[in-house]
């Protein structure tokens, strides 16, 4: 197989079919099912997934919780105004950060963000990132909660009116700066419907860093260096997971972020699912060898993304295309708010 280019992962998207707000009832969305076997494309809603999947089928899915990680504020000595958007924690009080203008971010600066809320720079990082050291009187993340907003993509310009829809109904974890979009169009309904039809359900945690939106400029995929995101699995879950692929049941991850986190695992233990926490930076491209997912939930992501050279990775690129030709003329919507793929 020749080396393959960042260049073979694009597609043309009119950019009305970027989703700027949610859909209405999250289940409501559509659903475009590919089977890999038959070469087939099927339009449908996401309602219909329950009558899609199988019996004895098990969802393993996302619980991170996304934090309102953007917050403003203003330098001490000029009062000059400072965004500043959480990317990684690093210790109890320190973290990475993205700072806009990064230019009035030198080392030593302290920035107020609120009357219990402080921050001072105080190391750079690679990639125009930033070391801080937040100082604060109260619980962080209620703070956060009181003065930060939901770090939507930057593909969305349209103001978010209810944060919780970027937010999976399952959510539990503060740590990611990004929604698992997958997950997004499942609701308690779906879970209901799920249950009675003997498909279970497990979660697991992966943090999702700003690395998801940033684009692969290098001119040959092998090149690119993947950013690296916390996970965790607890051992109740990794056994549930290790019987049902004993019992030769269908693992279905829902979302990019299910699937690396498992298969980051597998490839640490002799492809056996335990009780693991840590980094991965796993980069899944066209000829990996897949040990744990069966079937993938997914939404459709950007052109020349990561995301989507997984995606083309579980199934077919040229397939993968296709799909993706396919949903542009039959006007499906993109990417975060954006409508839902099911590939078995």
């Amino acid at each position: 197989m020749k080396p393959l280019k960042t260049d073979d992962f694009n597609y043309n998207l009119p950019e009305e079919l970027i989703a700027q707000r949610p859909i209405e009832k999250r289940d409501t969305s559509r659903l475009m099912v590919l089977n890999r076997k038959e070469k087939t494309i099927q339009d449908r809603l996401f309602s219909d997934l329950p009558d899609l999947l199988k019996p004895g089928d098990l969802l393993v899915l996302n619980n991170t919780k996304v934090l309102p990680a953007r917050i403003y504020g203003k330098k001490r000595d000029t009062g000059g105004k400072i965004e500043i958007l959480l990317h990684k924690k690093l210790t109890e009080n320190t973290w990475e950060v993205m700072v806009k203008p990064g230019r009035r971010a030198k080392v030593g600066t302290r920035i107020q963000f609120s009357e219990k809320l402080e921050g001072k720079v105080l190391a750079l990082r690679p990639d125009g990132l930033r070391e801080m050291r937040f100082d604060y009187s109260g619980i962080f993340e209620e703070i956060l909660e009181e003065i930060g907003t939901m770090p939507l993509p930057p593909y969305i310009q349209e103001t978010l009116v209810e944060q919780q829809r970027y937010q999976t109904v399952y959510a539990k974890y503060n740590g990611s700066v990004a929604a698992p979009t997958a997950g997004l169009h499942f609701t308690e309904d779906i879970f209901k419907k799920l249950q009675e039809k003997n498909i279970d359900r497990a979660e697991i945690t992966l943090h999702v860093g700003i690395g998801t939106f940033r684009p692969v400029k290098e001119e040959y995929i092998s090149k690119h260096q993947m950013h690296s995101e916390s996970y965790r699995i607890d051992a109740q879950t990794a056994k549930k997971i290790e019987e049902q692929r004993q019992r030769g049941g269908r693992i279905v991850a829902v979302g990019t972020t299910s699937v690396r986190t498992l298969e980051s695992i597998a490839s640490k233990n002799n492809g056996r699912i335990v009780a693991d926490s840590g980094e991965t930076d796993i980069f899944i491209t066209p000829g990996y060898r897949w040990q744990v997912v069966d079937a993938l939930v997914t939404n459709f992501h950007l052109p020349k993304s990561t995301l989507l050279m997984l995606v083309a990775a579980f199934y077919d690129r040229e397939e993968v295309l296709k799909a993706y030709r396919h949903a542009v003329e039959k006007r499906y919507r993109f990417f975060s708010f954006g409508d839902g793929m099911f590939i078995q």
